[in-house]
């Protein structure tokens, strides 16, 4: 970057006047700089000073000098600036978005402290440094302050990061401190980030690094985590001076630091990633800078002086003109400002993350900006100033750009369509598609706003030509996929996003509803189609109709108009649409409603604004006042009560719209004192429910909130006192008997005596009700009530009266209930009659005039057949025994079945008359079985049958006469009226009679005599199928005699006689129908032949015209070739198709040519012109002379066949000679050699082919090779044959060739001769590399075949010593092999030796290996499993050795689980101290000790053999290097743990013992690290137990359950070790793998712990001796002193103690003495083996009071 000298805006001073300091405004609008004498001026952007305002100080009373101002910075929207004062204070101006508004103090901020720098990085948000120390952070918006963090040291510099969220300061002790506010998923610290060397007033944070410098004339550049990056050191310039402030680029790639006189610009390398130093910019006299602002868009920098001076420079890296339009200024590696040289506006292009812009671009029709840099694309709207930046992998620029939506750039790039939102940072979304038409992807971003959806981004695509795609671009998923049957050339979604429209190429326009997933076709025909924008309105043109959807929700609703001409476009201005139509020459405008699109769109988007301020822009119309009507309930729904209001007062619903504009007051008021929304006070809500008369809402909501009397107050008002009353009765409300008495008082007063009185009657008042309800004429009410009262049925006069009413009023029903009910049945049934309450009345007089009962019943009908009511009158008839009326009834009521049971139970006579008409009912249904069983029984069987017969139901007409009437009868009937039927031309009907009585032949010669030969056929077809086709070719006959060619050829056809129609029509001359029916029913050729005869009865140029006319010329010459009529043929061929000529002189040649008559065929073939087939005529008869005659005068490339056939013929007969001397006069050597292959004449094949084609005499040898190998040896000795005569001619190199490939046929001894006659002739005569080859080649064979010698002596001839050892080898020839290599090559001799051993080895051959290698002998030994053999062999041989194999053997067995056989074998052989082998012995201990059934006397041998082995190892240890290792010191603990062993089983085997193997299970617990911890303290417990240590059993075996437990879950950490604390049995002990003891053990031991526990008589202690510690431990817990352990016990000893002359060894004197007098008593030969080991052990026994024998 490199700075440019612009202006001076504030000319220096001659003395000291600093600019103390300067900011520029965040717009890039204002530019404030702060002088010496306090006064703040203000610049516009181009340098011109515009205002000016003075600061004030904190206190008046020191005077306007006494502070400095040394921090200003502007908010982050350019109204306000902070000034910081050393008076301790801030304060912030509000200076107005325009030049000259009022400058007012808005925010002040007292301090402790002289505030020294400032910063105001985030709305509200101020962050300064104090001298104290402190950095603090002042908010505007709650005018308090507060402290960031705190240091002791004074703030000298304070700067943010570019984007404002992070902030540095620097202090006068040279600490840099950075803190956060948001690290933006940086990862970076906070806090003391670095310790610079001097006070880093010059202080700069760029994107990269961190640069500080101070007086110590160095710039330093940090890393992000303190580093020093570089170091730029002027310290030794005598021209610098301290630096002293610093400014980073506002993009971070850039900074100046001033210094004296000077300006020093670091630019950033984003390559090289270090700072690289541009030449600094020097001004002569321009002293200290004391300040420098950059102004945000990184153009301008302004240094201020210390003589208050101001200089602007301009800041570029590079400047160009883009197309004569825009100035592009590069500020930066990654900012570019854009400017409109036109318009003179400016956008800042910049890359966020750093990167250097490549390429600027603006496309678009010059509105859109496009740049790359190495990672990212850069896009931007310059009309809006929205700027985005993507990351891209670069991809050779072959991106393509559309910019035909406003808010999104769509960019194409291989296959991939990729959507970026302007004004955001990161892709809408990308979709594969090969479509990169715009008309073919619709993208909807946030377009329309509707209520309850933030956000709103689709797009549709194409996925393949007939597969649309709509995906929500927000969630990144598919909404809905389209499979369309044809192609797609068009598609557009709706502003909302929720339908779609697509038009496929027949021009049918689709709906598709995104959320329902249906499709709707809508118009065929659509040339043009469009939304209009703002609405969901569809406009589309339908060939000369204008279509618009008003309402896109019903598709099927269109509103159409005519037009003369073209849609152009739409035009939607000014509050009306317009659709352009072009008419000719003009252009028409088509207005819409826009009325139905504002509103209806306003609606949907739910936007009651705008749809109010629609509709006050229109009339009052009938449709005005509905969408009024509309919209108010739709706000009312959506609580927006305003706008409800003004719909109300816009339909004059005066009272709705005053309710609404009380309830508005009330949610203001609402609002205004509790904030919030006011439509949600429960106020509000009841009055909204009771706009919508939900009452009980209502009073729910008030009750809810406790207001009782509004609740009552409400239903008052409404005159509803019921409910009113029900309220105050639930709630309790004093004022229920008020309002009792109001509600009574009120209803008197209206003349509501009904309500009073149940007012009345409800409050118990029964006589005041019954009064109120006479009065009101209501006396049923009072009946009502008296007959739920008793008491007020005693009152007659009461009653009297009610009744008296009720009869008046004609109530007669309650009337009889009261009579009943004060037991007056005479009156009661009077009443109940004249009310005509049958029930009532029969009810009574069953119980009170049973007579009367069958009387009543009888009425009861009549009344219910007055009502019309029939059907149920039919039972009270019944019940009155009045059949008569009930069959009428029934049958008045149509209730047939029911009329037919009443029917059925009557006698003869009177049913007769019904049975009748319900038959006729029956029929009428055509229940017909029904009606003539019913007929039958009315005795009117003549009815039934002519029922059947008016149906058609001839055969059930039939049937019923036949069994009425007698057969002949029947027939004679039906005859005669089908002969009657017959005359009136009824055929089909007399055709149904005749059928019926079995007489068809009647029926078919009624249909012939009528010449009805359809019905005819029909009914012969029926009654005589086999007679049909003989009828159909009878009338087909007939039919031709009348001349009535069509319907014979009907029936000719259907007899399947077509030839008969074709001759029919051939004998009358009509050619054309014969042709029809040939081709149509004649088979594939019938019509070519018709229309040959055709052709032929007409003759020449007319049968030309006619085939020409059916295309079947060609095929009629071909079809007279094929009949022999050669003449016509010819004559059509010359007359139309002369190409046919040469044709049918062949087909006619081959004709004579069958016939025999040669030599006219001959003719014809040369007219024909082939007489090659003439040649193969004569050929073919073997007529050679004629042959050769015709090819040598017509066809000479013949002559060589016909002298080939004639060669054939001589091969036939055998003579070879001819057939030679032919074929090469023929040129065909090739073809005499195939027959001397043939023949298998090889030697005459071979000459013929040297002599006339030498170039196939190799591939010619090679077959006969392969042939002679193949003939086995009949073929070899052609080979050798053929091999010795190469070799007599003196071609050797063939003849070796020729031996080589004879191969074995049963003959070796002839194959080897032919091997080495090949050798030797190689050897003699060929070249040494083709001699060597040869050589090589046979060896491997003769090898192969046995020959060992003979090949080694071959190999020799050519000093190959190598191959001829090895072919000795093979043969196993040892000593002439070693010979061989001794005599010629001694190198090989180790060579032989090895190979020797290895085939020793490999034929198991060890005794005789041994002798030559042991160790080999060993292995193989080893391999071969045979262990004894080997380490018997072993055994003679070194120590070493024999160790290795019993190692090898010992881990074998261990492998197996032999572990007691390991043990065996180093009982046998001693255990060797070498390192190798620890594992062994360690893995022998281990499994012995883990070994079940080892806790007995019997197991005292395995443990005496485990316990020798091992001191036989430690003995070996003391002696080697590995003496005081650690491995040593295990080996002498597991000694110890197998010595106690053994001793517990040698004790176990005396009575007297007993105690001491129980004191050596204790012991053993010591070592529970290296036995399994189970089995250990198993053994243990088991043992106290045994001699009645309980306490110890009891713990022991606890432990062991634990450890059972802990086995199972596969961990330790749950063991409790509180009962082994101050003991030296281990805490930490390995896990056992697996359990040691059997589970039924284990169930025992858990038993008695269990019992014992529950006991509690024992104390869960382990024993205590003298020491205080627990018996068995070897070590005091209280003095830390550690016992020798007994070596009978293992217990400590701690007096009376017997040692040994081994140190360390020793046993308490009563233990010893103990197991002496056992061994003395018992003589026990193991107790004496552990006194004898005891002995070995221990350097002999300390008396020799006892002895081994």
């Amino acid at each position: 970057m490199q700075l440019k000298h612009l202006r001076t805006l504030l000319s220096p001073q001659d003395g000291a006047a600093k600019v103390t300091c300067m900011a520029w405004s965040q717009n890039n609008a204002k530019f404030a700089v702060c002088t010496v004498d306090r006064v703040v001026l203000l610049y516009d952007e181009h340098g011109e000073r515009r205002d000016k305002f003075s600061t004030k100080p904190a206190d008046m009373k020191y005077g306007r000098k006494s502070y400095m101002v040394k921090g200003m910075a502007f908010s982050p929207d350019s109204t306000k600036i902070a000034i910081g004062q050393t008076d301790n204070i801030i304060y912030v101006y509000k200076i107005g978005e325009d030049w000259g508004d009022k400058k007012v103090i808005c925010n002040k901020f007292i301090q402790t402290s002289a505030v020294t720098c400032l910063q105001w990085p985030a709305e509200y948000i101020i962050v300064f440094g104090l001298a104290e120390g402190k950095v603090r952070l002042a908010n505007t918006k709650t005018n308090k302050s507060s402290t960031i963090y705190g240091t002791d040291s004074y703030v000298v510099s304070l700067t943010t990061n570019c984007s404002g969220k992070g902030i540095l300061s620097g202090h006068a002790d040279g600490t840099i401190v950075r803190y956060f506010f948001d690290d933006e998923g940086s990862g970076e610290s906070q806090g003391k980030l670095v310790n610079h060397p001097c006070p880093p007033y010059a202080l700069a944070w760029a994107t990269n690094s961190i640069v500080a410098a101070g007086c110590d004339r160095r710039i330093v550049a940090y890393g992000k985590e303190g580093h020093v990056l570089q170091t730029f050191d002027y310290s030794r310039d005598p021209l610098e001076r301290e630096f002293t402030t610093a400014a980073a680029s506002p993009g971070g790639q850039s900074v100046v630091l001033g210094s004296y006189d000077r300006l020093r610009v670091l630019n950033w390398s984003p390559r090289r990633n270090i700072w690289e130093e541009a030449k600094p910019k020097e001004i002569a006299n321009l002293y200290t800078i004391t300040a420098l602002a950059w102004k945000r868009d990184g153009s301008r920098l302004c240094a201020g002086t210390l003589c208050g001076g101001v200089e602007q420079f301009d800041c570029c890296l590079r400047r160009s003109i883009y197309k004569n339009k825009f100035e592009l200024t590069y500020v930066g590696p990654s900012q570019v400002i854009v400017k409109n040289l036109s318009s003179g506006t400016r956008v800042v292009l910049k890359s966020h993350y750093g990167y250097e812009v490549e390429e600027v671009k603006i496309l678009g029709k010059e509105r859109y900006l496009v740049a790359h840099t190495s990672d990212t694309l850069l896009l931007g709207d310059l009309n809006t100033n929205r700027l985005s930046e993507v990351a891209w992998q670069g991809s050779g620029g072959n991106e393509k750009y559309f910019f035909e939506n406003e808010n999104v750039c769509m960019i194409f790039n291989a296959g991939e369509l990729t959507l970026v939102e302007y004004g955001s940072n990161d892709t809408l979304g990308s979709v594969r598609t090969e479509f990169m038409n715009p008309h073919l992807i619709s993208v909807r971003i946030n377009e329309r706003r509707q209520r309850g959806m933030e956000d709103n981004k689709k797009l549709a695509y194409l996925v393949d030509i007939k597969t649309i795609a709509i995906v929500d671009l927000i969630g990144g998923y598919n909404i809905g996929t389209i499979s369309h049957e044809s192609r797609v050339d068009w598609l557009e979604l709706n502003e909302t996003g929720h339908k779609l429209l697509f038009r496929d190429r027949k021009l049918r326009l689709h709906l598709y509803d995104i959320e329902s997933c249906s499709k709707t076709m809508i118009l065929n025909f659509c040339s043009y189609v469009q939304w209009v924008p703002g609405s969901d309105v569809l406009v589309a043109q339908n060939r000369n109709n204008l279509c618009v959807w008003y309402n896109i929700e019903a598709p099927e609703r269109v509103t159409t108009s005519s037009i003369r001409g073209d849609v152009v476009g739409l035009e939607r201005d000014g509050g009306k649409t317009e659709v352009m139509v072009t008419e000719g020459v003009t252009t028409v405008a088509y207005t819409l409603d826009e009325g139905l699109i504002e509103f209806g769109t306003a609606i949907d988007d739910g936007n009651y604004t705008r749809a109010t301020a629609f509709l006050e822009t229109l009339e009052m119309t009938p449709e005005t006042e509905a969408m009024w009507k509309t919209l108010s309930k739709l706000s009312l729904e959506a609580k927006q009560l305003h706008i409800a209001e003004r719909c109300f007062s816009a339909l004059g619903h005066v009272a709705k719209a005053r309710f609404l504009h009380e309830t508005n007051e009330i949610a203001d008021q609402v609002s205004r004192e509790y904030g919030g929304e006011g439509t949600d006070s429960y106020q509000v809500r009841a009055r909204l429910a009771m706009l919508e008369k939900n009452y009980k809402l209502a009073e729910m909501i008030f009750l809810e909130q406790n207001a009782v009397e509004e609740a009552m107050d409400m239903y008052q008002e409404l005159h509803r006192w019921d409910e009113c009353i029900a309220v105050a009765e639930a709630k309790g409300h004093p004022a229920l008997e008020k309002l009792r008495r109001g509600y009574y008082q009120w209803l008197m007063d209206t003349q509501q005596e009904e309500r009073a009185g149940e007012l009345q009657e409800s409050q118990g008042d029964g006589l005041a009700a019954i009064s109120l309800y006479l009065k009101a004429g209501l006396p049923a009410k009072a009946a009502r009530l008296v007959l739920n009262r008793e008491e007020l049925l005693a009152n007659t006069e009461l009653v009297e009266h009610i009744t008296a009413a009720l009869i008046k009023g004609e109530l007669y029903e309650r009337a009889g209930d009261l009579f009943e009910k004060i037991r007056n049945p005479q009156r009661a049934l009077e009443c109940y009659c004249k009310g005509s309450a049958f029930m009532k009345a029969v009810e009574l007089a069953r119980v009170a005039f049973p007579a009367e009962v069958v009387r009543l019943e009888e009425a009861w009908g009549d009344h219910l057949v007055q009502q019309k009511q029939l059907d149920a009158a039919i039972n009270h008839y019944i019940e009155a025994r009045c059949s008569i009326k009930a069959i009428e009834a029934a049958l008045g009521a149509r209730q047939w079945k029911k009329a037919i049971y009443i029917l059925d139970l009557q006698d003869r006579n009177t049913a007769s008359k019904y049975y009748p008409r319900v038959a006729q009912h029956y029929a009428s249904l055509q229940e017909y079985e029904i009606a003539e069983e019913l007929y039958t029984k009315g005795d009117r069987t003549k009815d039934a049958i002519d029922m059947y017969t008016q149906a058609g139901r001839w055969e059930q007409a039939h049937k019923l006469a036949m069994k009425c009437m007698r057969p002949e009868d029947v027939s004679v009937l039906y005859i005669t009226q089908a002969q009657e039927m017959e005359t009136q031309g009824k055929y089909r009907e007399a055709e149904r009679l005749y059928v019926t009585v079995e007489e068809p032949d009647l029926a078919i010669s009624m249909f012939k005599k009528h010449k009805l030969y359809d019905d005819m056929i029909r009914l012969v077809g029926k009654h005589h199928p086999d007679l049909l086709s003989d009828t159909h070719l009878h009338l087909g006959k007939e039919l031709e005699a009348e001349g009535r060619l069509q319907e014979a050829e009907y029936h000719y056809l259907e007899a399947q006689e077509w030839k008969a129609t074709v001759n029919m029509y051939r004998s009358n001359g009509l050619w054309e129908e014969a042709y029809r029916v040939a081709k149509a029913h004649g088979g594939v050729n019938a019509h070519k032949h018709v229309a040959y005869l055709w052709a032929k009865s007409l003759g020449g140029e007319a049968a030309v015209r006619l085939l020409n006319k059916l295309g079947l010329l060609e095929a009629a010459i071909d079809h007279a070739a094929d009949n022999c009529s050669f003449e016509f043929a010819f004559e059509l061929s010359r007359l139309a198709l002369k190409h046919k000529t040469p044709e049918i002189h062949l087909r006619y040649a081959m004709y004579l040519e069958d016939e025999g008559k040669f030599e006219e065929a001959e003719a014809e073939f040369i007219k024909a012109g082939k007489p090659k087939e003439a040649v193969l005529m004569f050929v073919h008869n073997q007529d050679w002379e004629a042959a050769q005659r015709v090819a040598e005068a017509h066809d000479p490339d013949s002559v060589a066949e016909v002298l080939v056939g004639q060669a054939r013929g001589a091969l036939e007969e055998k003579d070879f000679q001819k057939a030679e001397g032919l074929l090469l006069r023929a040129q065909r050597p090739g073809l005499a050699l195939n027959y001397y292959k043939e023949a298998g004449l090889w030697s005459d094949a071979l000459r013929i082919c040297k002599d006339y084609v030498p170039g196939q005499l190799e591939a010619l040898q090679e077959e006969y090779e392969r042939e002679a190998t193949k003939k086995g040896a009949r073929g070899m000795e052609g080979l050798v044959e053929q091999a010795r005569q190469w070799e007599q001619a003196g071609e050797y190199s063939r003849a070796v060739d020729c031996y080589l490939k004879v191969r074995d046929a049963g003959s070796s001894s002839l194959v080897e001769k032919c091997w080495l006659k090949a050798a030797e002739l190689s050897i003699k005569f060929l070249p040494p590399p083709r001699s060597l080859e040869v050589v090589r080649a046979v060896g491997p064979q003769l090898i192969g075949i046995g020959k060992h010698s003979a090949a080694a002596e071959l190999y020799l001839n050519l000093d190959l010593v190598k191959e001829a050892i090895d072919a000795f080898i093979e043969g196993e020839e040892w000593n002439k092999a070693k010979r061989v290599a001794k005599e010629l090559d001694p190198r090989y001799e180790d060579y032989v030796d090895q190979c020797y051993k290895e085939f020793l080895k490999s034929q198991g051959k060890v005794d005789s290996l041994v002798g030559v290698d042991v160790v080999a002998a060993l292995d193989l030994y080893v391999e071969q499993g045979q262990w004894d053999k080997c380490i018997e062999t072993a055994t003679k041989q070194n120590y070493k050795i024999l160790h290795k194999y019993v190692a090898l053997y010992a881990t074998h067995l261990i492998r197996e689980g032999g572990y007691a056989q390991a043990l065996a074998l180093y009982v046998q052989h001693g255990a060797p101290a070498n390192p190798q082998n620890f594992n062994i012995y360690k893995r022998i201990f281990t499994d012995v000790v883990s070994s079940p059934g080892t806790n007995s006397a019997e197991a005292y041998h395995n443990w005496a053999d485990l316990r020798d082995v091992l001191f036989n190892l430690c003995e070996n240890l003391v002696k080697s290097s590995e003496a005081n290792s650690p491995a040593h010191e295990e080996f002498e603990t597991m000694l110890l743990i197998a010595h106690y062993y053994a001793t517990r089983s040698a004790a176990q085997s005396v009575k007297e013992l007993e105690t001491v193997a129980a004191k050596l299970s204790v012991s053993l617990l010591r070592h529970t690290q290296l036995l399994p911890a189970d089995k250990a303290f198993y053994e243990a417990g088991i043992a106290a137990k045994a001699v009645g240590w309980e306490n110890m059993a009891f713990i022991f075996l606890n432990r062991f359950l634990d450890l059972t437990d802990a086995i199972e879950e596969g961990t330790l950490d749950a063991l409790d070790h509180s009962d082994f604390q101050d003991t030296d049995i281990p805490f930490e002990v390995p896990l056992p793998a697996k359990q040691h003891v059997p589970e039924a053990q284990r169930e025992e031991v858990r038993d008695w712990v269990l019992t014992v526990s529950m006991d509690q008589r024992l104390e869960q202690v382990l024993p205590r001796d003298e020491r205080g510690a627990y018996e068995a431990s070897l070590v005091a817990a209280s003095t830390g002193v550690r016992a020798l352990p007994c070596l009978i016990t293992g217990y400590p000893i701690l007096r009376n103690k017997i040692e040994f002359k081994r140190p360390g060894k020793a046993a308490n004197k009563k233990n010893w003495n103990k197991f002496l007098m056992a061994i003395k008593t018992s003589h026990s030969p193991v107790c004496q083996d552990v006194l004898k080991f005891i002995s070995q052990w221990c350097g002999g026994l300390p008396s020799t009071s006892f002895s081994f024998q």
